[in-house]
């Protein structure tokens, strides 16, 4: 019995010199040093670990990046890495991280209102460029499209966002939101780039239809819904135009014949 209680002694005190080393690494400003560690060790920790976390979040989030002058990038970066207790010990993951600060824990009104929305476009670039996944070439001859069941590709993600985040730069920088959305389809080639097309509503609409069949719809049926969701008086005029469209997205991969 009195092994047991001193080797929880011994536990409960590691686990104690972990936290108060973790919490100066973190926050220096606001934490006290380990007594048992010098100054200049904990520093070089401190350097190593930050700088680390920093060259992850400079080359995910480049765009951003080019915003913020080395002061608030700094800033930023220290505030992330003071607040947030990540969910993965992986590297990869940081940037998934550093959404999640953004959405759940950053608090600060000199950001740009639409940094949460572009961080997250750089982050779905970043994703796509890692994933697995592999996407099977689409048959030459696309003409008989309506009749074929199709779905998403893996590789490709549609999105919604308030701000034209693929235009925003140094030199656009938006103060508010445009009363349009902006509608985008980012993907991975068959040559392993990623890009990205700006979409109209309806096609971001038919993009959503299709990722709610997984296994694949045929195409005649997505574009009837599609059509009879818009209210046209011309449906017919909407559905050679939505094929039209399916036919593009599957030259790009967009979209896969099943």
């Amino acid at each position: 019995m009195r092994s047991n209680s001193l080797e929880a002694g011994m536990s409960n005190d590691f686990k104690a010199k972990q936290l108060e080393f973790a919490a100066y690494i973190r926050d220096p400003e606001n934490n006290p040093p380990p007594a048992d560690v010098k100054p200049q060790r904990m520093a070089m920790y401190r350097e190593l670990f930050f700088n680390n976390i920093d060259s992850f979040l400079s080359v995910n989030f480049p765009v951003l990046r080019t915003l913020l002058n080395d002061r608030q990038w700094f800033e930023l970066g220290q505030d992330f890495f003071a607040k947030h207790a990540s969910q993965s010990p992986h590297f990869s993951e940081i940037p998934e991280e550093f959404l999640d600060y953004l959405q759940n824990e950053r608090n600060n009104s000199e950001d740009f209102p639409f940094m949460l929305e572009l961080a997250h476009y750089e982050w779905v670039e970043m994703a796509l460029s890692i994933a697995k996944e592999t996407v099977p070439a689409n048959p030459q001859n696309l003409d008989n499209l309506l009749d074929q069941p199709i779905r998403l590709s893996p590789l490709a993600w549609s999105l919604a966002y308030q701000y034209p985040v693929q235009k925003i730069s140094p030199v656009f920088l938006p103060e508010t939101a445009p009363e349009l959305a902006t509608f985008l389809v980012v993907y991975r080639d068959p040559e392993d780039e990623v890009n990205f097309i700006e979409i109209t509503p309806i096609t971001y609409r038919l993009l959503q239809i299709i990722q709610e069949h997984e296994g694949g719809v045929p195409a005649a049926d997505c574009l009837k819904q599609v059509a009879e969701e818009s209210k046209h008086p011309n449906p017919d005029m909407i559905i050679a135009g939505g094929l039209q469209i399916l036919r593009e997205l599957a030259e790009k991969t967009v979209i896969t014949v099943v």
